[in-house]
């Protein structure tokens, strides 16, 4: 029997059987991983391109704009991390039956992540658009930047339907070692926003809402091209009728997996969103809005670093759920190594242009010279930490791609009371700025990298029961 290879393919593998030889189980590693990943970088790429493009966008409106486009980008990563809920188990079941030539049963649980995609997408609608409100409060906005703020919040919620199919269909099609469907799919989804919010903004003077409309029009464009994949079938993947019947077993399997990850994810965004809180307190008045909008920035271009490090963790994520299911836990192991060491590689030079180009980087995101001036400076350190953050990133991917997600759920909760607890006393009671808030963020990237490979060197994820 021969085993698909990670590529698209159209016909069904066969049901089930002993796994042979294939690219992901039996390759060579490095070749391997690099033949996953950069399908996947390919995609961040283009994601960091229309993050970084809105941010510009909006910093040629206002200040307050660039604040609610920022905003918007943390509320839409919180989305992300609860889709995570059915995406992280979806992976793991698929990539675990993919590695032990379980071919049907991978794609019954993709059906039924589907429904779940689709039910979670509901949920965050509702949730979103009715909490927006007193998101703008948390952030203490007011005026015009309250209204400005809801009004793209809500609007935004409504793309969350379709990007939660995507989102999970993306992961399904990663556990069968597939990332060049989700690339092009993405390269799509990009495309579109960074069109149509030029046109609305640029064209037809629509400000932020022309911004979050080009949003919602791509992701639903996504979410339609996702189901019409899956129909057609993909990769061994497809969609039938029969399989969307809710089978409580296998939903209590995928949640039961992907649960700690979501927990882990809203954890994570609620420091982050704590942190962003406190730095909109350490000054007042334009000078605290500058300092927001600082933030955001350094936020968005630090996606340079942070999504090709999900590009290697999905890459290993992969390997590794297959390799154990497969039989092969050692190769699952090194494939984790590997991911660090080439990611890593990256990070170091992504590290120097951060600490090197900070003023131009800057000077190229924001029109006002306060935020210039608050941001350049503490973006410096920030870039010396990018490749413990690199590392930190591909260890816990790797761990959830073997059906490990109660370990960096745990390192999340610590690392998420250093970065609010430090954040606040240098940022705030020691008065010392967005510096001083800052503290918190290096405090928590430096131990989620220690606790990370400590836990990945100790090698008890490889008995993880899925």
């Amino acid at each position: 029997m021969t085993s698909k290879p990670p590529t698209g393919s159209n016909t069904n593998p066969p049901l089930a059987g002993t796994p042979s030889p294939s690219p992901v189980t039996s390759g060579p590693i490095g070749r391997t991983l690099l033949i996953l990943a950069l399908p996947v970088l390919g995609e961040q790429a283009l994601n960091t391109m229309v993050g970084l493009f809105d941010t510009w966008l909006a910093g040629r409106i206002s200040a307050v704009s660039t604040s609610a486009v920022g905003l918007g980008a943390y509320v839409g990563w919180l989305a992300s991390m609860i889709v995570m809920l059915v995406g992280t188990g979806t992976t793991a079941l698929v990539s675990r039956h993919t590695g032990g030539g379980e071919h049907e049963e991978a794609n019954r649980d993709a059906n039924q992540s589907f429904v779940l995609s689709i039910v979670l997408g509901v949920v965050l609608l509702m949730v979103l658009y009715n909490l927006a409100p007193q998101i703008g409060r948390a952030m203490g906005m007011t005026g015009e930047a309250y209204d400005i703020t809801v009004r793209y919040l809500r609007i935004d919620a409504y793309g969350h339907i379709f990007m939660s199919i995507t989102l999970v269909g993306c992961a399904a099609l990663r556990g069968v070692g597939d990332m060049r469907t989700p690339m092009v799919l993405f390269a799509i989804i990009n495309s579109v926003n960074i069109i149509s919010s030029t046109l609305l903004v640029l064209v037809f003077d629509m400000g932020v809402v022309g911004i979050v409309t080009g949003t919602v029009a791509a992701r639903t464009v996504g979410g339609l091209l996702m189901i019409l994949i899956l129909v057609r079938g993909r990769s061994g993947l497809i969609l039938r009728r029969a399989e969307l019947r809710v089978v409580w077993s296998r939903v209590k399997r995928i949640l039961q997996i992907g649960a700690p990850a979501a927990v882990d994810g809203a954890i994570l965004w609620s420091g982050h969103f704590a942190l962003l809180a406190i730095v909109t307190r350490v000054a007042e008045g334009a000078a605290g809005q500058a300092a927001l909008a600082a933030h955001i920035i350094a936020v968005r271009v630090e996606a340079l670093t942070y999504l090709p490090a999900v590009a290697w963790g999905t890459a290993a994520a992969t390997m590794i759920g297959q390799s154990l299911g497969a039989g092969v836990p050692d190769r699952a192991k090194r494939a984790g190594y590997a991911a660090a060491l080439q990611c890593g590689a990256l990070a170091i030079v992504v590290a120097a242009f951060f600490y090197f180009g900070a003023g131009f980087i800057y000077e190229q995101m924001s029109t006002d010279p306060l935020v210039r001036s608050m941001g350049t400076s503490p973006f410096r350190i920030l870039a010396v930490l990018q490749p413990f953050m690199a590392v930190s990133i591909v260890f816990i991917w790797g761990m959830r791609g073997a059906g490990d997600t109660r370990y960096p759920m745990m390192i999340t909760i610590v690392g998420v009371t250093i970065r609010v607890s430090a954040g606040y006393y240098f940022g705030i009671v020691r008065g010392g700025g967005l510096t001083g808030a800052w503290f918190g963020m290096f405090g928590d990237m430096t131990w989620r990298a220690l606790a990370s490979t400590v836990r990945y060197v100790g090698g008890r994820w490889q008995a993880t029961k899925v």
